[in-house]
């Protein structure tokens, strides 16, 4: 996986927890009813769990708990060490949705915004690889922005640019933001039934069960 938004993280980290909170007018709506977000995502698995993405441990804290044993894998330094200090006795290692090293079984692999940084083959490859890891009932569940279609991305760029919110438009033409179908169709492809429900204007919850 290419790292090329790992400064920008580095940059963020200590800004991101006021970020989720709706204090930047043009990202408010991409992180409306944030906290209800991560909460759908924990509440949908158990036992040992991957997170990637961690960021700041927001997501985490709800895993750790609700009683899941989680292993934390981020790219970005600056992110890791937030996350440590808030949970110093959780295991966090430098690595990305495609590189990370295993530790026991899985039961289920989360992330909350951020596999848009994986381009469409990227998201592929590590579909495969999570069906290879996970056993009949493991589950793979992604809070992320999704459109669904791509005439729906593309209104989404022209509105926030109509808006003058240039570093949301920016971000959606620049980053790897994929479609439902698409997404279906590579979890179909990889043994997995998968589900989609909307959380918010740009934010789908995918809950993908192995086969």
């Amino acid at each position: 996986m290419s790292r090329e938004f790992v400064d920008l993280f580095d940059h963020w980290a200590e800004s991101y927890d006021q970020a989720v909170t709706g204090e930047d007018l043009e990202y408010q709506e991409v992180f409306l009813n944030y906290e209800h977000i991560l909460n759908e995502v924990a509440d949908l698995v158990n036992g040992n769990v991957v997170e990637f993405g961690t960021g700041t441990g927001n997501l985490t804290q709800r895993l750790v708990e609700k009683g899941c044993s989680v292993v934390g894998v981020e790219p970005s330094a600056a992110m890791r060490k937030i996350a440590s200090n808030k949970m110093p006795h959780l295991t966090l290692l430098d690595g990305d949705f495609l590189n990370f090293q295993l530790i026991g079984p899985i039961d289920a692999f989360v992330s909350s915004y951020a596999f848009h940084h994986l381009e469409d083959r990227e998201k592929t490859n590590a579909i495969t690889k999570y069906s290879a890891l996970l056993s009949t009932g493991g589950k793979v569940v992604f809070a992320d922005t999704v459109f669904e279609s791509g005439d729906e991305k593309q209104t989404f760029i022209q509105e926030a640019k109509n808006k003058h919110y240039l570093s949301l438009a920016q971000d959606l033409e620049t980053e790897y933001y994929t479609s439902i179908p698409i997404l279906e169709s590579m979890f179909q492809s990889n043994r997995f039934s998968v589900k989609f429900k909307q959380l918010n204007r740009f934010v789908w919850l995918i809950e993908a069960e192995k086969l």
